[in-house]
């Protein structure tokens, strides 16, 4: 007689005690990933806002630099046009020019080479475009040189040397400088530029705290508690690293702007100015020196009083402005006494050395020029470097800030994860 079969035993059903013992082997592991998430989140915002201060910082350094490189060169460019100014103004004197105008023109040539020297040395590129700078001085030197020997002895072939040595400066120096000029212009926009769009690394920063907040609401929901402090604190750390940045990058920009629109672009538009007037010195002596027959240089003369008067007007300062139209308004007087041809008369009254003479007003404009550049150049130079400053200690102070924010994470997900030992 065969025993019967016995049936296979029935499997466990799954119960809540089969789901609890998978449940704590992948919830620590969630845990974990969760902190290394919130940490690195914290960590980010911390490197976002690092990167984001010190770039403005560093723009901010660059114009600091070619705003000065700039000016170094315009001054370079004023000590030039204002030495041939003397040297055309003395000519018109004959004979022996005076001593005091002699002795300013040598110091305008002495200034303006090693000026060049300090522009070459100040940037390798800048160098390049100065090559032939130094040449075109010494020529200018040698020709005016030769148009005062020959003045002297009362030769006219001594107006056409200092003739060519006018052209020449202009055509062989100038140019040169004009180029470094332009293109420390260029690289001062580029910087001022950078330091504004310094500010998108705040979407990284907001996008940083995003996910710092994504995880909180995780956490709250998995472990049914509301508030976490390690990540609460965590939170107020980085939304306070993400203010102090977004405050310090939106300071920075705008005292960029204010700057470049301000305090640079005074300087800037006084310097050439003044290079413009002693081109019109220049080319109203030249209209005497020709002798009725300077229609092309009063011509000049016009354009450039005209040019410099609307520099001017970029926001230079009411003394700096007056003493221009002083000394512009009295080239009407010497037009009037040469074209009624009182030619004696103009010379006389345009190489005077009077305290009421237009060369006394034109060195009153030179010396409130030349104050107005030199604090210019000064206040440019401390703006700027003051917003740098504050760039730098916002970039170091929002990382240390984030990085205790992601321990504070790491801190709170710790407590959780003490529930499963």
């Amino acid at each position: 007689m065969t025993s019967p079969t016995r049936a296979a035993p029935a499997p466990r059903p799954a119960g809540p005690a089969a789901t609890s013992s998978r449940t704590p082997s992948r919830t620590p592991r969630r845990l974990r990933l969760a902190a290394a998430v919130a940490a690195l989140s914290c960590l980010a915002v911390g490197v976002a806002a690092l990167v984001g201060s010190l770039a403005q910082a560093a723009a901010l350094q660059d114009a600091v630099a070619d705003t000065d490189q700039q000016i170094r060169a315009l001054e370079v460019r004023n000590d030039l046009v204002a030495a041939d100014a003397l040297a055309t103004n003395a000519f018109l004197v004959g004979g022996l020019e005076p001593t005091e105008q002699r002795a300013r023109y040598d110091a305008g040539l002495a200034s303006a080479a090693a000026g060049v020297t300090a522009v070459s040395g100040a940037d390798a590129s800048d160098a390049a475009a100065l090559g032939d700078v130094n040449g075109a001085l010494g020529t200018y030197a040698g020709l005016v040189e030769q148009a005062r020997a020959n003045n002297r002895q009362g030769f006219p072939v001594g107006a056409a040397y200092l003739e060519a040595a006018s052209s020449g400066l202009r055509t062989d120096a100038l140019p040169g400088l004009d180029a470094v000029v332009q293109v420390n212009a260029d690289r001062v926009g580029d910087a001022f530029g950078t330091a504004s769009v310094a500010q998108v690394v705040l979407v990284v920063v907001v996008g940083g705290a995003v996910v710092l907040l994504g995880v909180q609401v995780w956490l709250a929901r998995r472990t049914r508690r509301r508030l976490n402090r390690g990540l609460v604190l965590a939170t107020l750390l980085v939304v306070v690293a993400w203010v102090t940045v977004a405050s310090s990058l939106q300071d920075g920009a705008t005292a960029a702007r204010q700057v470049r629109d301000g305090s640079y672009a005074r300087t800037v538009a006084v310097a050439q100015a003044f290079s413009l007037a002693n081109d019109a010195k220049a080319m109203e002596s030249f209209t005497l020196i020709k002798r009725g027959s300077g229609q092309a240089y009063e011509e000049s003369y016009q354009e450039s009083v005209a040019q410099a008067r609307a520099h001017l007007r970029r926001g230079a300062d009411a003394a700096v402005v007056a003493a221009f139209e002083t000394w512009a308004g009295r080239h009407a007087e010497i037009r009037a006494l040469d074209d009624e041809g009182d030619w004696d008369g103009a010379v006389a009254l345009t190489t005077s050395t009077a305290a009421d003479a237009p060369n006394a007003a034109f060195d009153a404009f030179s010396s409130a020029t030349l104050a107005a550049v030199q604090t210019g150049a000064a206040t440019v130079g401390d703006e700027l470097d003051d917003a740098r400053v504050r760039a730098e200690r916002t970039a170091w102070a929002a990382l240390l800030a984030c990085v205790l924010a992601g321990v504070a994470a790491l801190w709170g997900f710790s407590a959780r994860l003490k529930e499963y030992r």
